[in-house]
């Protein structure tokens, strides 16, 4: 979210990041089904097959927090729905890590036990083939849509400031590491390295627990009220530095603290002003203040502008 993107840019890139999302829930239950077909007894197929309907968690997220989130506030939830997302993020997050953990036990174990995972050879079209050729074709479809749309995703996301569509958008484009780790692992047994399988499920697998532990870290950290800050955590939300700048902008205000509070998609401003030489701001003085600071961004969504004798002390 930036000042820079205008309600219209943001209304419409919004459409697109809920069309993708319906987009790429289509693509995973395809893929579920291929994948689900020709795994055979590969562990790093299996692995890669559970991995992909996890994969339906953050599209569905987004689909029911964007669809919560426009609902008006009410008198058991008077600051409205928009922290719905940072529910959805949390739910997801929760749930790659909960499997990621279960599948880092499971493909450890297998490769501790030295299981000999066997590929066999089928009958296609009346024509022996070898199994593995048939999985390596089903990773190389489950890598090469999800790199494209997640860098959709990642262009998009930025623009609605949602942390789940980055999230998805995130995972999306690193599936191709999921999917080169399970043709290694196929290859690998092909040419008689039995182990191959199995360090390829545990690859998977710890990539699937790293998203859960970053996913749940980034909401936790939203949840508790932490400082907003862009999609991808790594700096202050841009919209911050406007909003400070228009509080301490008029003449009467003399010091001044803000404290801004990511809602999901929007964010709510504590605005507390000190005015110069003991002047007392009259409630048009408050209002015209609150309405100015309203009006540097759509995603500003409510505003509380507090007189103070002194600012709050600062974070320790």
């Amino acid at each position: 979210m930036t000042s820079a993107a205008g309600p219209d840019d943001r209304g419409e890139a919004l459409r697109r990041a809920v069309r993708l999302e319906w987009v790429t829930l289509a693509f995973v239950i395809s893929a579920v089904t291929l994948v689900y077909l020709v795994m055979g007894s590969s562990q790093a197929m299996r692995t890669a097959w559970i991995e992909d309907i996890l994969a339906l968690v953050p599209p569905v997220a987004f689909l029911v927090a964007s669809r919560v989130a426009r609902k008006p506030a009410t008198a058991n939830h008077p600051f409205g729905f928009h922290r719905a997302s940072a529910v959805g993020h949390l739910v997801a997050g929760t749930a790659l890590f909960g499997v990621g953990a279960f599948l880092v036990y499971d493909s450890a174990v297998d490769l501790l036990s030295g299981e000999h995972p066997p590929i066999s050879t089928v009958v296609v079209l009346g024509q022996p083939v070898w199994q593995g050729w048939l999985m390596v074709a089903a990773m190389v479809y489950t890598a090469i849509v999800p790199a494209v749309l997640g860098r959709m995703k990642l262009r998009l996301a930025p623009v609605v400031n949602d942390k789940v569509l980055y999230a998805d958008a995130d995972m999306n484009k690193a599936d191709w590491l999921t999917a080169v780790a399970a043709i290694l692992g196929v290859l690998g047994i092909g040419v008689g390295l039995w182990w191959a399988d199995a360090v390829a499920a545990l690859v998977i697998s710890t990539s699937v627990l790293k998203d859960g532990v970053g996913n749940m870290r980034g909401a936790v950290r939203d949840l508790m009220d932490a400082r907003a800050t862009t999609v991808d955590h790594s700096e202050p939300l841009p919209l911050i530095r406007p909003i400070e700048d228009a509080v301490a902008g008029p003449p009467w205000v003399a010091d001044s603290h803000v404290r801004v509070r990511d809602m999901g998609r929007a964010v709510h401003v504590e605005a507390f002003v000190v005015p110069d030489g003991g002047y007392l701001p009259s409630p048009e003085d408050l209002a015209a203040l609150r309405e100015h600071v309203l009006d540097l961004d759509e995603a500003v969504i409510d505003v509380v502008v507090m007189p103070v004798r002194e600012l709050p002390a600062p974070a320790g």
